[in-house]
C-alpha cells in the first residue's frame, strides 16, 4: 500500500507486500489473459479456502472481460493448522459439476509446493476435462515439489509466509484487503 509498510493487528506486525489497488489491477489483466484463450464451456473451480477472495474478484473481472463461466468449488487441504504443507493432499469437498469435455479453470491462492494444484489438475484431467487451466494470485518458486506451472499468475511472491486477501495464519487475517506477511508477534 502506498506509504504503508506495515500495520499492527491483534498483536502482530503485518508487512504489506501487495496492496489492494495493485491486486485489483493485476486481476483485471489476468481476466483479459483468460478471455484471450477463448475457453469453451468454462467451469471455474476455486480451490478453497484461501482462494475465495481472489476467486470472487477474478470471476467478476472475467464477466467484465466478456466471459460467463459456471462456478463450482473444491476444498483441498495440505496445511490444516500448520504453516508448512504436510505433503499429503486431502479432498474435503469435491466438485459437483460434470467436467468431461469442458474447459476448467482451477483458481488457487498461491503456488508454493505445487502439490495441491497438481493434485487438483490431475484429478480434473483424469475426469475428462478438455483443458485444465490454472490461475494463482501468488507464485513462490523456491519450494516447488511438483512439476507444475500456473497458466495465469498474479505476482511473484518473496519467500515469506503470506496472509491476507483470503490467506490465513491458523484462521486469522483472511479479511485483510492486501497481501502481507507476519513480521513478528508484538503482544
Amino acid at each position: 500500500m502506498q506509504g504503508m509498510t506495515d500495520i499492527a493487528i491483534d498483536g502482530h506486525r503485518i508487512g504489506v507486500l501487495f496492496s489492494a489497488e495493485e491486486i485489483a489491477r493485476r486481476i483485471a489483466a489476468i481476466a483479459g489473459e483468460i478471455a484471450a484463450v477463448k475457453p469453451r464451456r468454462l467451469l471455474v473451480v476455486p480451490v478453497l479456502k484461501g482462494s475465495f477472495i481472489f476467486a470472487a474478484d477474478l470471476i467478476r473481472a472475467m464477466h467484465h472481460a466478456g466471459l460467463s463461466p459456471e462456478v463450482d468449488f473444491m476444498i483441498l487441504a495440505s496445511y490444516r493448522l500448520a504453516t508448512q504443507s504436510s505433503g499429503r493432499v486431502e479432498v474435503l469437498r469435491d466438485v459437483e459439476q460434470e467436467v468431461k469435455g469442458r474447459d476448467v479453470l482451477l483458481i488457487d491462492d498461491i503456488l508454493e509446493s505445487g502439490r495441491t494444484l497438481a493434485f487438483a489438475k490431475d484429478l480434473i484431467a483424469a475426469r475428462g476435462a478438455a483443458h485444465v487451466y490454472t490461475a494463482v494470485l501468488l507464485f513462490k518458486p523456491g519450494h516447488l515439489a511438483a512439476n507444475i506451472t500456473a497458466d495465469f499468475q498474479g505476482f511473484l511472491c518473496p519467500d515469506k509466509f503470506v496472509v491476507g486477501y483470503g490467506m490465513d495464519m491458523a484462521h486469522q487475517f483472511r479479511e485483510l484487503p492486501f497481501v502481507g506477511h507476519v513480521l513478528n508477534a508484538s503482544g
